[in-house]
């Protein structure tokens, strides 16, 4: 074997070195850079033709006109850790944002590369969602910040902006300069590669418009969880379980994912032995002819509550009808459903129902035949797939109903606008409709296939 050189030793050490040690050694705190604020080593662009480069120790995303969105992404992939960056936007169309955990398919998109999955978001519009969590090419916004709106205020336009993003374990925390802002608990991946997105334009006179990074440095050793301060709301998407965090804030799990504990037919003294089946974590109402409640019938908590935050993912079969009512007193004594403000549940393209009442207000995520969801089909996950309904009461009586984290309708029980609706809907022929002191949470059977998981409730004081 041919012998080599000292010094073609050291060139080819030094060109490892290079190549090869995108990270700074961790300091003594345990933080490593992961930018050298000179090159970009360590660093790949993929997916897009937007350009990044170097100057006064930042890294620039340029926008270019025509390019989807770019991405400028770590060699090395990281599972647990806490990364903390500084971005800055100069411009109000410069959407951005950071992949964490995410993954890259150079065969994606016809060969032309695909990253997809969790991102911490840039977001300087209007709507101000920086810091929500987004899932790039995947499943769209897990935490839109809608869930926190008093967060929104956190970005600072045309500034530096400091990041801190927490992923251990299946939990994900954002804060933007200081302000917590998104709390995620997902197992969907434990580790990935991190990037720094340039995203696509639609108008060509914003091509140049610049994005900055620097300071980026991250921690993989010795993970303390930052505590949130604020009682903040929780996306969890772990099946039937709830966080320490949650449970800490005085969240309860309203289904136990593996019985019937807490719940009881409507105007029975048991649960229904039929029709209402617990499967892998899955409470499902089967199918039996489309008609309300003539069958095994509806079931409601045992226990009645007055100010709440409750949550629950549902999955609908096609065509189904279903709903989540609140405030049901069981004492009305009529036929069919029992009585209650209703979070209507329903496949609005092929159930008839979607197109009576009035101006849509029995449409999907609607106060049923009273006020209607004002929301975006984007924001609606298709028929099959699990959605999120969320329904908050406040000790003031305003109510909220978000789909998907997006709030799409409020009002005030016991208004008198709220007492307008009732007087020119179904619902007028009971006294004092929907405003009882408290109430039964009460699942629908409509006869229609519709399956329930994630039932939680806290209550409010």
């Amino acid at each position: 074997m041919r012998k080599l050189s000292i010094s073609t030793l050291a060139f080819i050490a030094a060109f490892c070195f290079i190549q090869c040690a995108p990270e700074k050694k961790a300091a003594a705190d345990g933080w490593t850079s992961l930018f050298d604020g000179k090159t970009l080593n360590g660093w790949k662009r993929v997916a897009g033709e937007a350009e990044y480069t170097v100057a006064d120790s930042a890294i620039v995303g340029i926008a270019k006109a025509g390019s989807p969105n770019t991405f400028l992404i770590s060699e090395k992939e990281y599972g647990d850790f806490i990364l903390e960056l500084e971005i800055k936007v100069e411009h109000r169309t410069s959407n951005s944002g950071v992949q964490i955990r995410s993954n890259y398919d150079p065969r994606g998109r016809d060969g032309k590369g695909k990253v997809f999955g969790y991102q911490a978001e840039l977001d300087p519009s209007d709507r101000a969602w920086s810091g929500g969590i987004y899932d790039e090419a995947r499943r769209g916004w897990l935490y839109p910040l809608s869930l926190n709106p008093e967060a929104r205020k956190a970005f600072r336009f045309g500034e530096y902006n400091k990041y801190r993003i927490e992923a251990i374990g299946n939990e994900i925390k954002t804060w933007v300069n200081g302000v917590e802002t998104a709390y995620l608990v997902d197992s969907t991946d434990a580790k990935g590669i991190i990037g720094l997105q340039v995203h696509s334009i639609s108008n060509p006179e914003d091509a140049g418009n610049k994005t900055y990074f620097k300071n980026i440095r991250i921690k993989t050793d010795s993970l303390e969880p930052t505590p949130f301060k604020k009682d903040v709301y929780v996306v969890n998407n772990l099946k039937n379980r709830l966080s320490d965090y949650e449970k800490q804030t005085g969240c309860k799990l309203l289904f136990n994912g593996k019985n019937s504990e807490g719940w009881i037919g409507a105007y029975k003294d048991s649960f229904p032995d039929f029709g209402w089946t617990i499967n892998d974590g899955i409470l499902t109402i089967e199918a039996s002819g489309g008609e309300e409640s003539t069958n095994a019938g509806d079931i409601v908590t045992t226990k009645e509550y007055s100010a709440f935050d409750l949550s629950f993912d549902f999955k609908l079969t096609e065509g189904a009808n279903s709903g989540v009512k609140y405030f049901v007193t069981l004492s009305e004594g009529n036929e069919g459903s029992a009585i209650g403000l209703e979070f209507q549940i329903l496949d609005d393209e092929r159930h008839p129902d979607a197109k009576k009442g009035k101006d849509g207000n029995r449409t999907l995520a609607s106060l049923y035949d009273l006020i209607k969801a004002d929301k975006q089909p984007r924001f609606v996950k298709p028929i099959g797939e699990w959605n999120k309904g969320r329904v908050v009461v406040y000790p003031d009586n305003k109510v909220e109903h978000y789909l998907n984290g997006i709030k799409v309708l409020e009002y005030q029980r016991g208004s008198e606008a709220y007492r307008k609706l009732v007087a020119a809907s179904k619902y007028k022929i009971w006294e004092n409709f929907g405003e009882a002191g408290k109430g039964h949470i009460l699942l629908q059977d409509h006869g229609d296939k519709v399956s329930f998981k994630n039932i939680r409730i806290k209550e409010l004081h």
